[in-house]
């Protein structure tokens, strides 16, 4: 099991996350950006808010939207 403990905004709708293995992998979100919780991720100031939650090692927006740290490290190049 994968998680995340580090994100930067790169630009676009693409970050750079940190695992805890020290994997270091390029994510493009733009394709999974469907469904009512991802909507306000479109906007790209809304996208750039993108934190870390240590509680659910995995990074969320504001509005509580989160990608399973799982998935992240395997679309990740």
């Amino acid at each position: 099991m994968h998680y995340v403990t580090n994100v930067d905004y790169l630009n676009d709708y693409k970050l750079k996350l940190r695992f805890e293995d020290d994997s270091i992998k390029i994510v493009d979100l733009q394709p999974y950006l469907d469904g009512p919780i991802f909507e306000p991720l479109k906007k790209i100031d809304f996208f750039r808010q993108v934190k870390v939650n240590p509680d659910i090692d995995t990074i969320v927006w504001p509005n509580n939207a989160d990608f399973a740290p799982e998935f992240l490290y395997e679309i990740g190049k």
